[in-house]
């Protein structure tokens, strides 16, 4: 396997591999933090397996947890993200601009061949 020679890159992107995690995280967004009970709720998961998530959560620096009492507070750690939104964004510039260059390519064929079509008559001459 190629690795991308960015630990915390290869740790978010593994992290974000596993559909429950991404639920997880999803879950948390627009939360200040929610109990780990609260996270684990609408998952048809056991709370073990729900902890092993979370240690690979935030492993990846996704999220942290902070203990107040007996209750352990799950929230979104941004960072994490937006490296990898960083590193994203590197490939959807290049991709942006080779997809440019096929729709310019495109609709001059395709002005092309109108003109084939209309014996090399513009719009102005019929």
């Amino acid at each position: 396997m190629v690795k991308c020679f960015e630990p915390s890159l290869d740790r978010t992107f593994a992290a974000l591999v596993d559909p429950t995690r991404r639920a997880i995280l999803t879950r948390l967004e627009g939360h200040d933090g929610l109990s780990i009970s609260e996270l684990a709720d609408p998952f048809a998961i056991k709370l073990p397996a729900v902890m092993k998530h979370l240690d690979v959560l935030s492993d990846a620096g996704l999220i942290t947890r902070t203990k107040q009492g007996r209750i352990v507070s799950v929230r979104l750690t941004p960072a994490p993200m937006e490296e990898a939104m960083n590193w994203l964004g590197r490939y959807e510039r290049f991709w942006s601009a080779r997809l440019d260059r096929l729709t310019a390519y495109a609709e001059a064929e395709e002005a092309r061949a109108r003109e084939i079509e209309t014996g090399g008559l513009g719009k102005n001459d019929l």
